[in-house]
């Protein structure tokens, strides 16, 4: 496999962590994004989760196809990317960053809404796709959600 490819796919090596690696990928993003990510301007910001999907879909779909395994457990990009896109316009408040945390996860994990089904695409984009739909409906709730409270 291609070195750069599986070191992208892992987000850096985290895929191989053995408890909860797309979870704790997810946190690290919350982090990054609470004390760093927050203050890029929103057009650019968009086109980093723009580019960390295609980025996603090329490698995911290497790794994918090398370890011969439909959706290989370590590959964790696709969490990266998607705790990016519910991170979208956020408050970088522990409340707000939590909350998107929360639904992300709790979308990613049980897949409603159409979420499974996407799966279903060919490689990487598959691999891809259903975290950046349960993305959207994460960010969509959150922001909802704070926009009545």
């Amino acid at each position: 496999m291609k070195l750069h490819s599986k070191i992208l796919a892992t987000f850096f090596g985290i895929g191989y962590f053995p408890l909860a690696p797309g979870t704790i990928t997810s946190a690290i993003i919350v982090l990054l994004y609470k004390f760093w990510l927050h203050k890029i301007i929103w057009p650019v910001y968009l086109l980093l989760v723009i580019f960390l999907f295609i980025v996603g879909i090329f490698v995911s779909g290497v790794y994918s196809r090398e370890s011969k395994k439909r959706d290989p457990r370590p590959v964790v990009i696709d969490e990266a990317a998607g705790q990016f896109l519910a991170l979208f316009l956020v408050s970088p408040h522990w409340f707000p960053l939590g909350l998107s945390f929360f639904f992300f996860r709790l979308f990613d994990i049980t897949k409603p809404f159409f979420i499974k089904k996407v799966e279903d695409f060919p490689g990487g984009l598959g691999i891809m796709l259903d975290d950046i739909l349960a993305a959207a409906y994460a960010g969509i709730l959150t922001h909802l959600y704070l926009l009545l409270k």
